[in-house]
């Protein structure tokens, strides 16, 4: 997948705290998940801890603004005996939405994830998120996998 030369993907750095709070802001209302100051900052904190599972990649616009953002981590996969990258969040500022910056991002993703010798990307997104689905259909293969959680 090409970028669009007017994006760069890069990894989450220090000075893009505000940046990236404003999104992920946005991802949680999006999805209607009460997010809270230290909820934001735990996450944060694991973007920035080199033995955390939790990586994260920025899309920023040819002025240099920030407009995306993508959470992902490896997970192994013992019936494949391989190991697979689950892309977590993925959130693209509404007013940059259709700038090929959610494509950027999980290209991103893609890329590191073949570097490092990955089976997949895999990742999870609401029934009604119509727009992200016309993106994803684009890019991948949709599962006819189930998903359940329990709530502990």
């Amino acid at each position: 997948m090409t970028t669009p030369k007017s994006l760069t993907i890069r990894p989450v750095k220090d000075h893009d705290r505000a940046d990236w709070e404003r999104l992920y802001q946005g991802y949680a209302a999006f999805y209607k998940v009460e997010q809270t100051v230290e909820m934001r900052a735990r996450v944060w904190s694991w973007l920035h801890d080199p033995l955390s599972e939790v990586e994260g990649l920025v899309c920023e616009n040819a002025l240099g603004n920030v407009i995306g953002i993508t959470h992902f981590r490896r997970f192994a996969r013992p019936l494949a005996a391989a190991t697979g990258c689950f892309l977590d969040d993925l959130f693209v500022a509404p007013e940059a939405r259709g700038s090929g910056a959610a494509d950027a991002l999980i290209g991103g993703v893609r890329e590191i994830a073949e570097k490092r010798g990955w089976s997949l990307v895999r990742w999870i997104t609401a029934e009604d998120n119509y727009r992200g689905r016309g993106v994803y259909d684009r890019l991948a293969m949709r599962t006819n996998w189930v998903t359940y959680d329990i709530k502990l």
